[in-house]
C-alpha cells in the first residue's frame, strides 16, 4: 500500500486527515488571524464592541470599512476576516431577526441569533463544492441579560465576558485575563479595551482608526460613539 500524501486531505472540505483535522477549516481560521482586531466586553452597564479598521491606502474612505453591524435595536455583530463572507452572514442574520420579530412580535434573543449563524457556518464545513466562511463573528447584545458570543469558521459557538477576534488575539486575551474584572463601568471598559489593543503587534493607537459601539443596559439600544468621543478615549491612553 502506497503512503498517502498529507496534501491528499487538503483537496476537499469533507475529508478528515488521519489525526482528525479538516485543513480547509484551519485555513479559514488563519484568514481570521490576518483580520482586523476586535474586542467585545460585558460590563455592569452594558456591552462594548470595539473594532480596529485597517486601511491599506490613504485614499480609502474610512467610513466604508465597516466592521460593526447593527442587527436589531438590541444586538450588533463585529466581523474579522474576509469582508465579503461577513456581509453574506450579516445579511442572513438580519433577515432572521426581522422574521423573528414579524412572527412573534418581539425581538429575538441574542443567543438564538448567534446559534442561527453558527449553524449556517457549520453547514459549510461538511459539503463538497463549498468552502468554510473565512470570518469570525462576535455577537453582543442585551435581552434579559447582557450577552457576548463568538462564532468561528468551524461553526463553534462560545460565550464569554470578554472576547477577542482577529490579529493579536493571543496577546490581547492574555492581557484581559489578568486585567478584566466584573463590575466595570462602560467608561472603564472602553479604557481597558484600548489598553488591551496596545498589546497587538505594530498597533499604533494614536493613528489607528476605531469604531466603538455600545448597548446600554438601561436602554437596551445599540449606538455608535461619535468620532469625537472615540478620539477622547484615544487621547487618554
Amino acid at each position: 500500500m502506497y503512503p498517502v500524501s498529507p496534501s491528499a486531505y487538503d483537496r476537499a472540505i469533507t475529508v478528515f486527515s488521519p489525526d482528525g483535522r479538516l485543513f480547509q477549516v484551519e485555513y479559514a481560521r488563519e484568514a481570521v488571524k490576518r483580520g482586523a482586531t476586535a474586542i467585545g466586553m460585558i460590563t455592569k452597564e452594558g456591552v462594548i464592541l470595539i473594532a480596529h479598521k485597517t486601511s491599506a491606502s490613504k485614499l480609502i474612505v474610512a467610513e466604508s470599512l465597516k466592521k460593526i453591524f447593527e442587527i436589531d435595536d438590541h444586538i450588533a455583530v463585529v466581523a474579522s476576516g474576509i469582508d465579503g463572507d461577513a456581509r453574506r452572514l450579516v445579511d442572513d442574520v438580519i433577515f432572521e431577526a426581522q422574521k423573528y420579530r414579524y412572527t412573534y412580535n418581539e425581538p429575538a434573543d441574542v443567543e438564538y441569533l448567534s446559534k442561527h449563524t453558527a449553524d449556517t457556518m457549520q453547514l459549510y464545513t461538511q459539503y463538497g463544492g463549498a468552502r468554510p466562511f473565512g470570518v469570525s463573528l462576535m455577537f453582543g447584545g442585551i435581552d434579559l441579560d447582557s450577552h457576548l458570543f463568538e462564532v468561528d469558521p468551524s461553526g463553534t459557538l462560545t460565550g464569554s465576558n470578554a472576547i477577542v477576534i482577529g490579529a493579536g488575539k493571543t496577546e490581547v486575551i492574555e492581557f484581559l485575563e489578568k486585567e478584566y474584572k466584573e463590575g466595570l463601568s462602560l467608561e472603564e471598559g472602553i479604557a481597558l479595551d484600548f489598553k488591551a489593543m496596545k498589546e497587538v503587534p505594530d498597533m499604533k493607537i494614536k493613528t489607528a482608526i476605531f469604531d466603538i459601539g455600545i448597548i446600554e443596559k438601561k436602554t437596551k439600544k445599540f449606538k455608535f460613539l461619535s468620532k469625537e468621543e472615540v478620539a477622547e478615549y484615544k487621547k487618554r491612553i
